[in-house]
């Protein structure tokens, strides 16, 4: 049976005590990624052991995602995964989907606990309360076996952020080389199609002086690089007075120890001639940027209610190319927005072989209900939807091909950070973001080298 004492979480099996053990899933981007891994080390500092989520886990923490309709379906499929496992653990569950979605959620039996956006570091007390809950209802049990036990509602803790705070939280200790830091929480923007700035609430920023001191710790044990990441870091500071991301990108540039820093996804219409000015000055920012553009076509842009049209797009991935040797670009695009016409998506397409990104996360427009545009005419057809995402996939797969060529043929340096082995090969990414390999016995792992390409697959640098 399930052992409980304060300030030991404990089980007893086989007449020895075991510690609990606790499942994490996660649904979802960076920031919800960073946010799992906040927890789970919440819940190994009260003394529980963290297991596979596919194993029998006493506890089960599953952080959910919202983005799309898919995205939520796959976030109840996991739920109801962790609780055919193991129907006496305790089930958690947490994110954006259950912000959103909380009345859907709350009629799955067998949930213990529902969270939204907000209060996640609440959930290892939590826990450790609902088992010693458990263990009292199951002593009950056997003392009155003949009394039926009632179905019992999980509790709900969804707040709707009546006091918009940044939520403290902090990773001490990166499993990776490369390290998610959450500067920022919320989203300011109201673009027509997201349902993110009513699962995640208004912009609350991270005091600079936590995020130096995260990183400081992280850098100590180890991590070469840092991704600063937020849902919309490009509104660093607005909740802070002056302090803006730039200013917080200075501070942190400043200091000797300071790994190699990455930018998560940046909105465009922060590129400017000033910011680029200032950013270029850096010496630990890596040349590598993530815009989420989501269109290549104006008309589609403002149906989104987007702040920034193409020629800025363009010209601020121009300013950063003349300003940062080798800058390589990512981004986000969505197809099949209502109202796409097959000539407008051909606006889509001129743009992307204009821009010239190295890779693209290209997605298809998921109708999510109380934002403008799920009752917006001229919804384009799934099927069609599925073709221009494969034709942009396509497209997009032959500009990295080229790009690929290019950096060969110049014999770019590249500066790789070495993260994973497989079959006589090391493999990592460049500070650009470049895939590479490269043959080598030695231990690579954390490591970082500069090193010539040789060729390319279209998908990866070899490199000497």
């Amino acid at each position: 049976m399930l052992y409980y004492d304060e300030g030991i979480c404990e089980k007893k099996g086989g007449g020895n005590l075991e510690p609990y053990t606790v499942g994490l899933y996660t649904l979802g981007c960076k920031v919800s990624q960073y946010e799992t891994e906040a927890i789970a080390e919440a819940f190994e500092a009260l003394g529980f052991v963290r297991h596979p989520f596919d194993s029998v886990c006493d506890v089960y923490v599953i952080n959910t995602c919202t983005v799309t309709s898919e995205s939520d379906r796959k976030s109840r499929q996991i739920v109801r995964r962790a609780i055919k496992k193991n129907k006496d653990a305790v089930v958690m569950v947490m994110g954006c989907s259950v912000q959103n979605e909380g009345d859907a959620m709350q009629k799955i039996d067998g949930i213990s606990y529902l969270s939204g956006t907000e209060h996640k570091k609440k959930l290892p007390e939590v826990a450790r309360s609902l088992l010693a809950e458990k263990q009292s209802k199951n002593c009950e049990k056997r003392q009155n076996p003949s009394q039926d036990t009632p179905k019992t509602l999980p509790i709900c803790d969804i707040s709707h952020f009546e006091t918009p705070i940044f939520e403290p939280m902090c990773v001490k200790c990166a499993p990776r080389t490369r390290a998610y830091v959450k500067i920022e929480d919320g989203c300011g923007c109201r673009c027509t199609y997201c349902a993110i700035p009513g699962a995640r609430g208004p912009v609350r920023s991270k005091p600079a002086k936590d995020i130096l001191e995260e990183i400081k710790g992280l850098a100590q044990g180890g991590t070469k690089e840092v991704v600063l990441t937020g849902i919309e870091i490009a509104s660093y500071g607005q909740d802070l007075g002056k302090t803006r991301l730039i200013d917080l990108l200075e501070m942190l540039d400043r200091e000797e120890w300071m790994p190699r820093l990455r930018l998560g996804s940046l909105t465009p219409e922060i590129i400017d001639e000033a910011f680029v000015k200032r950013l270029s000055s850096l010496t630990k920012i890596v040349p590598h940027f993530h815009l989420s553009v989501q269109s290549g076509s104006d008309s589609i842009l403002k149906k989104m209610a987007r702040r920034y049209l193409t020629d800025h797009v363009l010209y601020g991935m121009r300013l950063l190319r003349e300003n940062i040797p080798h800058a390589m670009f990512t981004c986000d695009m969505m197809v099949g927005f209502p109202s796409e016409s097959k000539e407008l998506f051909a606006e889509t397409v001129e743009f992307t072989k204009q821009a010239r990104f190295v890779d693209m996360h290209i997605f298809i427009y998921s109708k999510r209900p109380g934002t403008p545009a799920a009752s917006m005419p001229c919804q384009v057809e799934p099927m069609e939807a599925k073709a221009r995402s494969q034709a942009l996939l396509t497209l997009s797969q032959t500009i990295k091909n080229e790009i690929f060529d290019e950096v060969v043929k110049e014999k770019w340096p590249l500066s790789v950070l070495f993260e994973t082995y497989e079959d006589g090969y090391w493999y990592g990414h460049t500070d650009s973001y470049l895939p590479v390999k490269y043959k080598s016995e030695a231990d690579l792992h954390a490591t970082i080298l500069t090193l010539t390409p040789l060729s390319h697959d279209g998908h990866v640098i070899l490199a000497n």
